[in-house]
């Protein structure tokens, strides 16, 4: 993956009515531990790592490259957002745009944090790289996924397969509503 380019990295934290997102500190270790290790949140991402493996491998402050956000809420991480560009991407409408990627708490769940959270990261994006679109990319099978990209305004620009199984690639570009 290549870096955002020119942007000022780390930004100022983004504020919603709930939520920060900030980039990742030390104090967000554990979380970044809990998501790569979480059986649910890796339902639909090839299966979670072994935790030990984790424990082993992750640096001290985890995540710290630019396009990636903490997401906190009341103080304490409960997700991550990335934005970042994948010049290699497998899906030649994808090549060199940037990809929103997201993983969230199983406990933080059902709340509308994601949306927040992804609305929050593509205007701030939107400011920051005018006129750039954002793809993403998600099993079809991944019903709550599916429904975040709708409601961030992504458009289906193909279905494939890949690791057995449907996937669904979306666009996004500055001006399409979102949240």
């Amino acid at each position: 993956m290549e870096d955002l380019g020119a942007v000022p990295w780390p930004p100022e934290p983004i504020r919603t009515g709930r939520l920060v997102l900030r980039e990742p500190e030390g104090r967000d270790r554990e979380a970044f531990i809990e998501l790569l290790a979480s059986p649910e949140v890796h339902t639909y991402l090839g299966g979670p790592r072994p935790r030990d493996e984790l424990e082993r491998e992750i640096p001290g402050a985890p995540g710290r490259w630019p396009g990636s956000f903490a997401v906190d809420l009341d103080g304490a991480m409960i997700g991550q957002i990335l934005l970042r560009r994948a010049p290699g991407h497998h899906r030649p409408a994808a090549a060199g745009k940037v990809d929103l990627g997201y993983l969230f708490l199983p406990r933080a769940w059902g709340r509308g944090y994601a949306a927040e959270a992804c609305t929050a990261a593509l205007d701030w994006f939107a400011g920051v790289l005018p006129g750039e679109p954002v793809v993403l990319a998600t099993q079809t099978a991944n019903a709550r996924s599916m429904r975040l990209a709708a409601k961030l305004g992504f458009t289906e620009v193909e279905r494939f397969e890949a690791w057995g199984a449907e996937q669904w690639l979306g666009m996004w570009s500055p001006g399409t509503p979102s949240g």
